[in-house]
């Protein structure tokens, strides 16, 4: 890596070294680095948490926190005086209505969610032992990197992030790149509403992911990987460096694993943003191709993976890949479906690929009230009426039916909700966390969120160019975040006509 692109790398690491964006600080960290003090400008104010370092406690007003009476909390803060702000999805929907401290630590209100049972037979099995004996790298190197690849081809497993693109797939793209330097990347900007089993997956199994990472850094031929977390998950981070230490010289002989913290940003979570995030730049995606695969982090070939997707690794290599494949009930594999809103017990909880609504709620103590629409993957997927219940939640169906696994972070919404609250919700967060860069999105989420808010307030017409306005940001913005952030808005008038005038 070339010096400026070096010392470009340290804006983000220094900014936060300083405690944000600050008077001065800008320029001192101009004065360091030699990158522009309008640069590091322009870096600070495009991440909310150096950009406003001192915000006090932040509360969530993503769509279950809504639901479950973030607004109260914000009162309550008010009329004691306490510094506050509001800001979007903190993937603590499990513990709504969710607030952090001045330190990004959870504030106590609810306890975190339930997990599946322990079972030995899950592949991943989040309330089992975590283990630092890495048997499944040790497999690894029994029987070859070449091996483990037909493994995961096998397995069938696909990104579990959202995309859903085959991982073995990615693994062969990186390995067959020549270039004597490459990376391992590991997706934990976990931020889409509704979405937090990455963050147990951290808490609960760190172990878990960093064989999974290490393994792919084997089959990559890669002697790098960074952990990009976000920043609000500091018991996630913790976790993740206690288990770094735990695991000693059997990752650091040959593995420099450097965490990194996410500064505030929801587009990050997106693989290219994240990237010019890990470079010091602003988090705004590229235009591919060319993909990460050929030239991802500081222009090297690089393997992304989210954290799930990492996490299925090990069971994969131990158990073989047509054993993780005969685990889905639709698709491959066992699935985390993180699930909130109006059900009895929220959490995390593992299920065969293409279970049901109704079978995830049944896991999860059953239905809070008159069930009356769901989201199946997060603010991205837009919402479904409960006539879907019986729609296989997996990839193929969900977009069959109009929507997407997505994260598959499942909010429920009962007949107390206002469809057009929820969708007014939906919007917020889009408009709140585009980055800007395409015009049909940066314009678009704002208008679209005007519009709503107008026929709320009674302008029957308000609405009459929502289609045209989704279109013009779906086909014209670079990234998924602009391609889907009318869908809160433009499914539910599809399902709910009548509440949106129909």
């Amino acid at each position: 890596m070339e010096k400026t692109g070096a010392q470009r790398s340290r804006v983000l690491e220094l900014l936060e070294h300083h405690g944000g964006l600050k008077p001065g600080v800008a320029e001192q960290i101009s004065r360091e680095t030699g990158v522009p003090a309008a640069d590091v400008y322009g870096v600070a104010t495009f991440y909310t948490l150096v950009s406003r370092p001192d915000a006090g406690v932040r509360v969530c007003q993503g769509l279950t926190c809504k639901m479950k009476g973030s607004d109260d909390l914000v009162a309550d803060l008010e009329a004691r005086g306490v510094k506050h702000e509001q800001v979007s999805c903190l993937g603590q929907c499990d513990r709504a209505p969710a607030a952090v401290d001045e330190k990004l630590l959870p504030i106590s209100i609810a306890p975190p969610g339930e997990l599946t049972p322990n079972d030995p037979e899950l592949p991943m099995n989040l309330a089992g032992r975590d283990s630092a004996d890495y048997a499944a790298l040790a497999k690894l190197e029994e029987v070859g990197v070449d091996a483990v690849l037909a493994a995961i081809n096998a397995s069938g497993l696909q990104g579990r992030g959202g995309a859903g693109f085959p991982a073995g797939f990615k693994w062969g793209a990186v390995r067959r790149e020549t270039s004597p330097t490459k990376y391992v990347v590991v997706n934990a900007d976990e931020s889409e509403p509704g979405t937090f089993k990455d963050r147990m997956v951290m808490e609960r199994r760190p172990h878990l992911m960093l064989e999974g990472m290490a393994i792919a850094a084997k089959v990559a031929g890669a002697d790098v990987a960074y952990i990009y977390v976000r920043g609000e998950y500091q018991e996630a981070k913790q976790s993740m460096e206690r288990a770094l230490e735990e695991a000693g010289e059997t990752l650091s002989s040959w593995l420099d694993v450097r965490i990194v913290e996410g500064h505030g940003a929801y587009i990050c979570g997106e693989e290219t943003a994240l990237l010019e995030a890990l470079e010091g730049k602003r988090g705004m995606p590229r235009l591919k191709p060319p993909y990460p695969t050929q030239v991802g982090l500081f222009g090297q070939p690089t393997l992304m993976n989210n954290v799930e997707t990492l996490a299925c690794v090990p069971s994969i290599v131990l158990r073989g890949g047509e054993w993780f494949k005969a685990q889905g009930k639709t698709e491959a594999g066992s699935k985390l479906f993180s699930i909130s809103g109006h059900i009895q017990n929220p959490g995390v909880y593992e299920l065969p690929l293409g279970v049901t609504l109704d079978e995830l709620v049944e896991a999860a103590g059953g239905y809070v009230g008159t069930p009356i629409a769901f989201s199946p993957g997060g603010a991205s997927a837009g919402f479904l009426p409960m006539s879907f219940r019986d729609t296989p939640l997996d990839f193929k169906s969900l977009q069959a039916a109009g929507s997407m696994m997505g994260s598959s972070g499942l909010v429920v919404l009962n007949d107390t909700i206002p469809m057009t609250k929820a969708a007014l919700w939906g919007l917020i967060f889009f408009e709140d966390e585009s980055c800007g860069q395409c015009t049909p999105c940066r314009v678009g989420c704002k208008v679209q969120r005007q519009a709503l808010e107008r026929f709320i307030d009674g302008d029957a017409d308000a609405l009459s160019h929502t289609e045209d306005v989704a279109w013009e940001m779906e086909e014209g913005s670079i990234c998924g975040l602009g391609q889907v952030a009318s869908w809160p808005l433009t499914t539910a008038m599809k399902h709910f006509p009548k509440e949106f005038g129909g």
